[in-house]
């Protein structure tokens, strides 16, 4: 059966109690349910950051450009097209991964770290490994 993935956006408010009642029942066995930290996967990955680093970049050129307003927001509006297609493309390469992981471990559903109190399995570093990203060390 493939996994689930459920995404949490930071905006959504989910309860608390919601969460513990679904992750309650795992502690005698091992949990049916992974987790992956999509934090700890951004601040890592080439690729997310290279295309955080060129939309900045970009942005920060049309906004210093001397184009008419009517040209600077034709091309942000390119640039929203263009950043919607990154997202797109980085979620999907988490989602293909977290699913090939679930279907390994036998997890049935894999939810994002973020908003869970305990619980769950870990599996940000199998996830990590498939997308090839290394961590970076802590900053001193």
């Amino acid at each position: 059966m493939k996994a689930t993935i459920l995404t949490i956006l930071k905006r959504t408010s989910l309860p608390a109690a919601l969460v513990a009642a679904a992750l309650g029942g795992c502690a005698q066995q091992q949990s049916q349910i992974a987790t992956v930290n999509i934090t700890r996967i951004t601040q890592n990955w080439p690729k997310f950051i290279n295309y955080n680093n060129q939309l900045a970049s970009d942005t920060d050129a049309i906004q210093r450009s001397s184009a008419s307003q009517q040209d600077k927001q034709r091309q942000l509006d390119e640039l929203r097209r263009r950043f919607a297609k990154m997202q797109e493309e980085v979620t999907g390469d988490v989602r293909a991964a977290a699913e090939q992981v679930a279907g390994q471990r036998h997890f049935k559903l894999v939810i994002t770290r973020e908003f869970v109190g305990y619980g769950g399995t870990d599996i940000t570093p199998d996830v990590e490994k498939i997308l090839k990203i290394t961590e970076k060390s802590p900053s001193p």
